[in-house]
């Protein structure tokens, strides 16, 4: 179904009450994370600095939303022990907490009779949900992105959501296994 999908930082620039992330998958190969991910693995080092060239597009964009009154959570459904790649990511998510976001876990097996969207998605307002495609490697698929705005795909969505973050423990509690 070709469409004309919105930049996101669109939609999260026009987001007025809530900006929500469903993460499902264990392991992304996006390429603006690759050389940054691959130093992680190689030295252990990690850009945490919400200032950085890296961070700081990205805690601006987050933080604004945030001033402007709209609440951005995140989930994260992991298997454990957790992949290199979920280590990689928990190391960091101390940027996504200062800039705004709310930040949970859910291990696997806590999930497993929860019916979920068959791909990640973010949730703008309740009212748009911005799926995204990967292949099986994690990289973005073509086409990456599909917004759908039917209300019954946006209230599944939504339920499913809430579902997870209701059972996530919250990023400061959640202890890598």
């Amino acid at each position: 179904m070709p469409q004309n999908v919105p930049d996101f930082d669109e939609l999260m620039g026009a987001a007025q009450r809530s900006a929500v992330h469903l993460e499902m998958r264990d392991q992304y190969a996006v390429g603006d994370e690759a050389d940054d991910f691959n130093e992680w693995l190689s030295t252990g080092r990690r850009d945490t600095d919400p200032t950085s060239e890296y961070w700081a597009p990205w805690v601006d964009l987050i933080s604004g939303a945030v001033a402007r009154g709209v609440v951005v959570r995140r989930a994260r459904i992991v298997s454990e022990p957790v992949t290199d790649y979920i280590r990689y990511e928990h190391g960091s998510t101390d940027v996504n907490v200062a800039a705004g976001e709310q930040v949970r876990w859910l291990p696997r097996p806590r999930a497993v009779d929860l019916m979920l969207p068959g791909a990640d998605l973010w949730i703008f307002d309740g009212a748009q949900v911005l799926f995204n495609h990967f292949t099986g490697a994690g990289e973005w698929a073509d086409p990456a992105m599909e917004l759908r705005t039917e209300p019954s795909i946006v209230k599944q969505c939504s339920d499913a959501f809430e579902a997870v973050w209701e059972r996530a423990i919250s990023h400061d509690m959640y202890e890598i296994h």
